[in-house]
């Protein structure tokens, strides 16, 4: 009887493309003996101090262990993370998914998925300038993965188990601007779909909303084996810090997208990533950012404390005094709570299609947390519904 393959741990921060990118590197270094990887992230200073945080606890349960870090932390904070005495190197993270990086063979055997849900990287880098943003640095400028490479990703997904599709990127709207006659990223999805027709359940990760091309909005409002749950890449709800940003919609743009969208299929539910206590941002800005969350309806929200990100040109903005800062994103959370609180009733009494984890719980399409009946086995997909909030459904 063979023995059980060695597989490293990876340790993976921050987004959905480097949990993406965790698990090819986990299936490219499968073999390799006593290694930890930290696949660090650098979007906020938090984020920074969570990378250093999770490699002082890496070395402590692996004391003898190779520990390596990548990620845009090991680009950005480069200096600062290769002085730690934990740290046996840094692996450049332009560099992270190609095996010479590593010294390892190109071709490494297969293992098996951690997840669910298969996070299918189809693009990486941005080509945009917002200025509180350092990902660029990190990341480098916009590429896609042509068609016929994301077809093959996905197809390797499914055959080890995963029931859920989810593609992400650093700026996964942008898909395709670098491809043979641009395509837009609604012909990617329109691909997928028509490749797997057994697949269930495409999920996109967050997205800039002026870059919804009318394919993938059709898709959306229409295709059911796309899950309602749209993800906006929003950051704030004010016009003028949202120039100041150097972000390229407006406050109306998203307004517009989310009104045409639940038109067309209501059970939407809307998600947003937002910034509290940007530089110059005064109460009433605050406002307008409490204000999108209700008109929005926004049941997930992704909330960031702005934190100076040296070298941007935020940096150089006046600044919100901290407390205020953690105060404004603490409304901003409260805000989307009461909007939770709102929407998971609407979803009791109807059957719910959920994806089952490892926890005895598991996500419904429009990406709701839903407790599942005993027994029922990871990565299947259950019917539940749910009667009351207490039993069935988590906030």
């Amino acid at each position: 009887m063979n023995a059980p393959q060695k597989v490293p741990e990876v340790v993976s921060l921050g987004c959905r493309l480097n949990l993406s990118e965790s698990e090819r590197i986990r299936t490219m270094l499968a073999g390799e003996d006593n290694l930890v990887v930290v696949n660090s992230c650098a979007v906020t200073s938090e984020a920074v101090r969570q990378t250093r945080q999770a490699i002082r606890k890496a070395r402590k349960a692996n004391p003898e262990a190779r520990l390596l870090v990548t990620g845009c932390a090991a680009d950005i904070e480069r200096e600062q993370l290769g002085a730690m005495p934990e740290v046996d190197g840094l692996i450049a993270n332009a560099a992270k998914l190609d095996p010479r990086a590593w010294n390892v063979p190109a071709k490494a055997p297969p293992v098996a998925a951690l997840h669910t849900r298969a996070f299918v990287a189809v693009q990486n880098g941005c080509d945009h300038a917002c200025t509180f943003c350092v990902i660029p640095q990190g990341r480098g400028q916009s590429r896609s993965l042509p068609i016929a490479e994301v077809l093959q990703e996905i197809e390797t997904h499914l055959e080890a188990g995963s029931a859920e599709v989810v593609l992400t990127g650093v700026d996964v709207t942008s898909w395709g601007h670098d491809l043979p006659g641009s395509p837009k990223l609604g012909a990617l999805v329109t691909a997928v779909l028509h490749a797997f027709p057994a697949l269930r359940r495409i999920r996109m990760s967050s997205i800039d909303g002026i870059e919804v091309d009318d394919q993938l909005f059709e898709l959306f409002a229409g295709e059911r084996r796309i899950m309602p749950h749209i993800h906006l890449s929003l950051q704030h709800g004010h016009d003028l810090i949202l120039k100041r940003m150097k972000r390229r919609h407006s406050r109306a743009d998203a307004l517009d997208l989310v009104r045409r969208l639940k038109a067309r299929r209501p059970e939407v539910a809307v998600g947003a990533d937002l910034i509290a206590g940007f530089p110059t941002e005064c109460e009433d800005h605050h406002e307008a950012n409490l204000s999108i969350i209700r008109d929005l309806d926004i049941v997930h929200g992704h909330i960031f404390p702005y934190s100076v990100r040296p070298g941007t040109p935020a940096a150089r903005m006046p600044q919100v005094d901290r407390l205020s800062v953690k105060r404004r994103a603490a409304e901003l959370r409260a805000q989307v709570a009461k909007q939770r609180s709102k929407w998971l009733p609407s979803l009791l009494g109807n059957p719910l299609e959920v994806l089952a984890e490892a926890d005895g719980t598991g996500y419904s399409p429009e990406f709701a947390r839903v407790m599942l009946p005993q027994g029922a086995s990871r990565g299947s997909i259950v019917t539940v519904t749910p009667k009351t909030l207490e039993d069935n459904l988590l906030s």
